[in-house]
């Protein structure tokens, strides 16, 4: 069977240009990084803000498990499916980080027949965007050091410095190191920190700024420390934002790509899905409205954590109305719900299976709270038995739900039209009522709280008297109105990763909060979420090399 990577290399790319031209773009409207990569310049923008928007229907999936679930292979054969049956469709997604490709996940454009090319060059530097954000992070880094070496005209207390530096890759050992060692020349000494550059607020900024103005702006409402007073110092208070705008003047173009299919692929920005809202950026989903009829577009994790995200902070500063949810699920991931362990998840057990399914159920239940319809995409393996399917088709039957059969792993495009063609029906029959889950202007206690009672599940929410003060100091800094972003385990609609299927009644709880003024929102941690991940005891990097001839083996 071949690989990933296999199949990647034997496709036959279109020259960009070509693919821009099934948009209607021009050769003048691209910035071309090679053949098959380019970023698409502002006046394309200008040209079409005029014109009417496409579909937005959103891909998001069931609680993770380790089963896998499928959700950017489906994202991906899904608009390869739409352009089967005759639909002219654009995907949008977010670009991989170097950390994930070199450590445990891999890539993050697809697989098998449904992936976004050329896949060796996104899951490695692809355009240069996550260098750009490393480099404006780090430039105001070195500026707010420089800043108290030089004499501290801000009176910034070190002891209360929030900003770390970042890179793009896995390393455990920068997450809490010392810096300005070496005598008075090099600085003062203090505790400092890396993030991965995907965790970095300026990625968060990048993604959610409506244009470059909005970018620089939102830059400088960075806070980056505290003064001997408690006051907030900023990114502008350090006269940083400019140049760290200039930084990004490239890496705010979103980048055009293609599957294998030659289905155009927007692909820009990734911010973490957990400390931020997980999906790809504002512009190039906007972008993506005017030039196709339907885009197809993706959020992080579960959809109790990204498609919340998506709807509660994109969809309100991007002005966004999603027409449908497309809910990935798959029978191996509902039977690990149902307490099956991961190594006989290839045997039939409908009785595992009608544990686990009420995972889906909820699902589905909140995403109906947001008033837009949803299609269940079941991502078939080998190994499902046609007794498991027909329980799940019958059970979406009894929920009210439509559900569809996808095997675009396989089969590419032609094994997503069943998805394709129910997903246009379910739009033509069932016009979306989109809402936000909560008012902007409840208090952040009183957001969370609707989140975890009407989405997760829960009960109670205690907090923490470092969240609470931490919350109050928000509040009383004027940014009570801000989207809450809540930062909890994955793998459970609790807080508790432990407790699957659908656990209800617990206690979520919070035991910090940060203010992210530059992004627009608020973060609730609700325990312990690595910002800088480390490597595995056997990271992928060990199985990636070139040959002489030019050829990668082991990425995936």
């Amino acid at each position: 069977m071949l690989t990933d990577i296999d199949i990647a290399q034997n496709a036959k790319l279109l020259p960009i240009e070509e693919v821009g031209n099934k948009l209607g773009i021009t050769r003048e409207d691209l910035e071309l990084y090679g053949d098959y990569k380019a970023k698409i310049k502002d006046s394309v923008y200008k040209r079409l803000k005029d014109k009417e928007n496409g579909k937005l229907v959103l891909v998001t999936a069931i609680n993770p498990t380790p089963a896998g679930e499928g959700k950017t292979t489906i994202t991906v054969g899904l608009g390869q499916a739409l352009e089967k049956i005759g639909k002219k469709a654009i995907i949008a997604l977010r670009e991989p980080s170097l950390g994930p490709v070199m450590g445990i996940k891999g890539g993050a454009a697809g697989g098998g027949y449904a992936q976004v090319l050329p896949m060796e060059d996104i899951n490695l530097h692809f355009t240069g965007d996550m260098h750009a954000i490393t480099a404006a992070n780090n430039l105001l880094s070195a500026m707010l050091d420089n800043h108290i070496h030089q004499g501290n005209i801000l009176r910034i207390d070190s002891r209360r410095i929030l900003w770390k530096r970042c890179m793009d890759m896995n390393d455990r050992a920068l997450r809490q190191i010392v810096v300005g060692l070496g005598g008075k020349i090099n600085g003062f000494v203090r505790e400092d920190g890396f993030n991965i550059t995907v965790a970095s607020e300026v990625m968060a900024i990048l993604c959610l700024a409506a244009d470059i103005t909005d970018l620089k702006e939102r830059l400088g409402r960075i806070i980056v420390a505290y003064d001997f007073d408690g006051n907030p110092v900023t990114a502008k208070d350090l006269d940083a934002h400019g140049a760290m705008t200039l930084l990004l003047k490239d890496a705010i173009k979103p980048n055009l790509v293609q599957t294998l299919e030659n289905t155009p692929c927007l692909m820009h920005g990734g911010p973490f899905a957990n400390i931020a809202h997980g999906c790809n950026s504002i512009r190039a989903t906007q972008l993506a409205l005017k030039l196709s009829d339907y885009v197809i577009t993706e959020a992080g994790f579960g959809a109790e954590l990204g498609a919340e995200k998506f709807f509660d902070i994109k969809c309100r500063y991007g002005k966004l109305a999603p027409d449908a949810v497309v809910l990935v699920a798959t029978v191996r991931a509902l039977k690990y719900n149902g307490g099956v362990k991961k190594e006989n998840l290839s045997r039939e057990d409908v009785n595992a299976l009608s544990r686990g399914i009420v995972n889906l159920q909820k699902h589905i239940e909140n995403i109906k709270k947001f008033g837009v319809p949803v299609l269940v995409a079941l991502n078939r393996f080998s190994t499902d038995s046609d007794d498991e399917l027909n329980f799940v088709k019958n059970k979406c039957k009894e929920w009210g739900v439509e559900v569809a059969l996808a095997e675009v792993f396989l089969k590419g495009g032609e094994g997503g039209t069943e998805v394709a063609q129910k997903l246009c029906a379910t739009i033509e029959q069932q016009p979306s009522a989109f809402k936000m889950l909560y008012d902007i202007n409840l208090s952040i206690r009183e957001k969370i709280e609707i989140i975890n009672r009407e989405l997760y599940g829960g009960k109670n929410v205690e907090y923490t008297t470092k969240a609470l003060n931490e919350i109050k100091a928000i509040e009383e800094m004027g940014f009570s109105d801000f989207p809450v972003c809540i930062a909890k385990t994955q793998y459970s609609l609790s807080d508790n990763p432990s407790l699957l299927g659908r656990p209800e009644g617990f206690t979520l709880n919070v035991k910090e909060v940060r203010l992210s003024a530059g992004a627009g929102f608020v973060v609730v941690l609700t325990g312990d979420i690595m910002t800088m991940p480390g490597l595995p005891k056997v990271p992928s990097a060990n199985n990636i090399d070139i040959d002489p001839n030019g050829k990668i083996t082991g990425l995936f």
